[in-house]
Order: structure tokens, then C-alpha cells, then sequence
């Protein structure tokens, strides 16, 4: 049952990624969490991950010149976050890793959801502290796309650049925490057990979405694949508060009706101001 989870569900995050250019772990993430350790998941996430963002830079690689200046400074947190977030990770406890996954990731894929754009005029300022907090959670949780998705769109990137931003990113993350995990002595018989499951998943479905995404208006696309990221992460986090004893069963219930509201809420509002086509 868990592998049939496993493939289902990589599948049509490999697809989402293919549309979007992220997407991946954070949309598996949440799910597989359910049925597997940290400990596991991450090490194999990360080296599929690897290729997927190396193939993501390569194809945007025209783009690079572009963003390169905007996006250097954030590699300097990056390597810095990775560090401090690998160490992390080999001493917490699992269930407390997927509290901290849960509840970072929901308000980032709400916000993406509602759709808020700010852009942030001091954008050198905080490029470094914004690696180290990136790199972080990805070392932990194998997570950045909702975060870097945020920045970038908050920040008016075009679509060339932002895929070339996030190829960047991306690609620097996933070799830098393949290292990290290395040097921690991360890796296991199960962790490499599971990638062949994985891997046709991508191959099937990254080009499944990006033949898909000519067809379909993509900030459509993004809205309904948050909104169900937002649902599958307020039901893990429903599950692990339980798990932890940090709340009661009705407790629990209650932040994951009230997602549900919010959810409908956001993409109701969504769709009535849309134009039509």
C-alpha cells in the first residue's frame, strides 16, 4: 500500500514540477510523510531531485546571465542553511521533523494560494538570511519550492527567469544537501531501496505536465495545485499533532475543517475575479 502511495503520488508531483517548475517535494512530501520517516524519504528525494533540478537549469540555462546577480547572494545563506539544517536533522526526533514540515509549509502554500504579492524594495538585504532559511528547511525537509515560488513571483520575475532563478536555486540545494547527507552518513539500504519506485514516476510525468500546462491557463493550474497541498498538509499536521500529544483529537479536527473553509474560500474568490476567457 505505502509504495502504491508512493508512485501514485510522485507521479502527480512530477507532473505539477513538469508544469510549473516546482512542485516536487512539496507535494510529495506531505503524503509519503504518512508512511515514511524523514530518515528515509529524504536521502532518496534529494538525489531524484538533483537530476529533475539539473534538467530544469539546463533547459533555462539561456536565462542565467539574467539572474545570476539577484540570485548569488541567496547561494551564500544556502551553503550556510544546508549546514545547520543536515545537523538538524541527524539528532531531532522524526515525528518532531514532520511537525516542523507541516507547520512551516501550510501558511507558505496559503499565502501562494491567496495569491499575495508584495514586493520587497530591500531585495540584497535579505537574500542572505533568505538562504539560510531556505537552506534549512530544504536540509530538513527537502521543501523549498512554496518559499522560493513566493519571493520570486513577489518579486516580478518573467517566467524564463523565474524557471532559471529556480533552476538555480534548486540545483545548488539539492548537490549541496546530497553532500551534507553524505558527510552526516545519511543514507540507507532503505532510502536507496525506494528511488526505483521514484523514478518512473518522474519520467513519465514531468513531460506529461509540460505538455499539458500549453493547454491550461497556468495560474489556474497553480491555485488548484495549492489548494490541494494546502488540504494534504493540514491532514499530516492534523495526524502528527495527534502522534505528538500536543493536541486532542477535536483540536485537530478543527484546524483541518478550518483549512477546508479557507481553501474554498480562496479559490471561490479566485474564480469570480478571474476574467473570462
Amino acid at each position: 500500500m505505502d509504495l502504491l502511495v508512493l508512485v501514485s503520488i510522485t507521479f502527480i508531483a512530477a507532473a505539477v514540477n513538469g508544469a510549473l517548475g516546482y512542485g516536487f517535494s512539496s507535494i510529495t512530501v506531505p503524503v509519503a510523510l504518512l508512511f515514511y520517516t524523514n530518515r528515509i524519504l529524504n536521502p532518496a528525494l534529494v538525489l531524484i531531485e538533483l537530476v529533475i533540478n539539473s534538467y530544469v537549469l539546463f533547459i533555462n540555462r539561456a536565462s542565467i546571465p539574467h539572474i545570476w546577480k539577484r540570485v548569488a547572494p541567496i547561494l551564500i545563506g544556502l551553503a550556510i542553511g544546508v549546514a545547520i539544517g543536515s545537523y538538524i536533522l541527524s539528532l531531532v526526533h522524526p515525528a518532531w521533523v514532520k511537525f516542523v514540515t507541516y507547520f512551516f509549509l501550510l501558511p507558505l502554500i496559503l499565502l501562494q494560494a491567496a495569491g499575495i504579492r508584495k514586493p520587497i524594495k530591500a531585495e540584497r538585504a535579505i537574500a542572505i538570511p533568505f538562504g539560510v532559511g531556505i537552506g534549512t528547511l530544504y536540509s530538513v525537509t527537502t521543501i523549498s519550492g512554496p518559499p522560493l515560488a513566493l519571493l520570486f513571483n513577489n518579486q516580478g520575475y518573467a517566467k524564463q527567469d523565474f524557471r532559471a532563478a529556480l533552476g538555480v536555486i534548486r540545483a545548488a540545494e539539492s548537490s549541496m544537501t546530497a553532500i551534507a547527507y553524505g558527510i552526516i552518513g545519511f543514507y540507507s539500504a532503505g532510502s536507496i531501496e525506494i528511488i526505483p519506485y521514484i523514478v518512473p514516476s518522474v519520467l513519465l510525468g514531468i513531460p506529461l505536465g509540460s505538455y499539458l500546462i500549453r493547454w491550461m491557463d497556468p495560474e489556474t493550474f497553480r491555485r488548484i495545485c495549492m489548494a490541494f497541498d494546502a488540504l494534504v498538509v493540514a491532514f499530516g499536521l492534523s495526524r502528527v499533532l495527534v502522534e505528538l500529544n500536543l493536541a486532542s483529537a477535536l483540536t485537530t479536527y478543527s484546524i483541518l475543517s478550518i483549512v477546508i473553509l479557507l481553501n474554498a474560500y480562496l479559490l471561490y474568490r479566485f474564480f469570480r475575479e478571474r476574467p473570462p476567457p
